[in-house]
């Protein structure tokens, strides 16, 4: 089975709220999940997730720590996905991939439609 290495960025705010993004593209349109993507040869983790949310949010981060290493099988792959807890430094979150975002609180964090690799990780926020 293909693997997969990616990177998230859990964002969260000064209120505790956390930034979800709806995907624009692909087999997993209008699923939400949170922001972040492939590791590129030779990034670490950090390096990788800091890359990745420039390129879709336009945004500088600070990443703070890995709260997860999520393993979910996919029928097409199996998905390693290192989940950061970040939080922005500059910039203004714009939507350069997705075709929606919002900051969810933990007691909404439920009322979108995640991604199966993120489920789980989603729970253990709350």
């Amino acid at each position: 089975m293909k693997q997969i290495e990616v990177v998230a960025a859990i964002i969260h705010d000064d209120q505790g709220r956390i930034f979800a993004t709806q995907r624009g593209y692909g087999e997993w349109k209008d699923w939400w999940e949170f922001p972040g993507g492939k590791m590129e040869e030779g990034e670490t983790p950090e390096e990788a997730l800091k890359r990745e949310i420039w390129e879709e949010l336009e945004t500088d981060i600070v990443v703070e720590q890995l709260v997860d290493t999520v393993e979910w099988d996919y029928p097409q792959f199996h998905l390693t996905m290192h989940c950061y807890l970040c939080h922005v430094e500059s910039g203004h979150l714009e939507l350069k991939e997705h075709e929606a975002a919002r900051w969810l609180g933990k007691d909404e964090l439920e009322s979108v439609d995640w991604l199966p690799a993120d489920r789980d990780l989603v729970r253990k926020l709350k």
